[in-house]
């Protein structure tokens, strides 16, 4: 629910609007920040957590048609409306006329952002508030004029003064304005080629230790009947997903692959794999194939969407640790693969 803030502190500093904080808001969080063993950490993670979960809920508020989805990138809280990429950024208070952004999520391309919000997190009151946004071309201006030998301490302090403090600009950028108009660093060849030739390791996941782009599936995916009713029986997995990026060949329909591994036996796992929509889209695209594949890839089992399926899954199936495999998403010529090894 959006409310006005009646606060008698510098208008300034604020936003027209806070989001008031739901019950199954802090459940989330603290889901969310549960797997960090560091304290000071998790506690940012589960902050980062209200922030994006109640900046979503102001953006489909206000953007009813648009695609939107939260997810954390490591430990980094993203939101995309349509094609836009908002890097959420929460504080406990601000105090000071100056805020923190770190350097990575500037300089490290697969982090860049058009947009970074402030957000301050009012646990105690249920609520959240937006105290400003800058986009990621006038960060750079800004980072130019820093001079060379400021401490940095991996952290950008930006003036308050230098955000803007109009929400409803957010809205604008969403409805009228173009992504490309704010260029983002491209990722290199070299990445892709890197990501691409990486295993992941599903007998890691049994210690909680994942691979960053590989996050919880509440960050990714919005629960539905179809999600609950297809994994009430596997409670006891551990369940992680991840964006498979087609927009291009596909406009804005980007896919969630949802893997869920459980001990099955002392040296087997048991595997249910799952393709989903993400955001608004409703339905898988027809005709889109989920295959999985063995070593040395030969086809071992396949199945495909048809008209309004919500999802699709693969038959589960147990191995033993250590075996590899892949999984193969592909519509047409395009094809996407993951490799794994149990």
């Amino acid at each position: 629910m959006i409310n006005t803030v009646t606060s008698d502190r510098s208008l300034r500093l604020l936003f027209p609007e806070v989001v008031l904080l739901e019950a199954e808001d802090f459940d989330w969080a603290k889901n969310i920040s549960s797997h960090i063993s560091h304290e000071p950490q998790q506690w940012q993670n589960y902050l980062d957590a209200l922030a994006l979960i109640g900046c979503e809920r102001w953006f489909q508020e206000h953007l009813r048609k648009q695609a939107i989805y939260k997810k954390f990138i490591g430990n980094t809280a993203y939101l995309n409306v349509d094609n836009f990429k908002f890097c959420i950024l929460a504080t406990e208070h601000l105090l000071d006329e100056v805020v923190n952004i770190p350097q990575d999520v500037v300089l490290q391309s697969e982090l860049a952002a058009h947009f970074y919000l402030i957000i301050e997190v009012l646990e105690e009151q249920e609520e959240i508030i937006f105290r400003g946004s800058i986009s990621y071309n006038q960060l750079l201006d800004f980072i130019k004029n820093i001079p060379a030998n400021t401490p940095r301490e991996n952290l950008y302090q930006i003036p308050l003064s230098k955000l803007d403090a109009e929400p409803n600009h957010l809205l604008f950028y969403c409805l009228y304005s173009d992504p490309a108009a704010i260029p983002l660093p491209v990722v290199s060849v070299l990445t892709q080629q890197q990501n691409l030739e990486k295993k992941i390791n599903l007998s890691q996941w049994l210690e909680h230790i994942f691979d960053e782009a590989w996050e919880a599936i509440e960050t990714i995916i919005e629960p539905d009947v179809s999600l609950a009713f297809s994994l009430r029986n596997v409670d006891k997995m551990i369940r992680r997903g991840k964006l498979i990026d087609i927009e291009l060949q596909l406009g804005s329909k980007n896919l969630a692959l949802l893997v869920n591994i459980s001990k099955d036996s002392e040296d087997k796992l048991r595997v249910l794999i799952q393709l989903h929509p993400t955001g608004k889209q409703k339905f898988l695209p027809p005709n889109i194939k989920l295959s999985l594949l063995s070593e040395v890839g030969t086809l071992l089992y396949e199945v495909s969407a048809r008209n309004q399926d919500n999802y699709i899954q693969l038959k589960p199936f147990k191995g033993e640790q250590g075996k590899y495999f892949s999984i193969e998403v592909s519509i047409d010529n395009i094809k996407i693969k993951e490799d794994f090894q149990l």
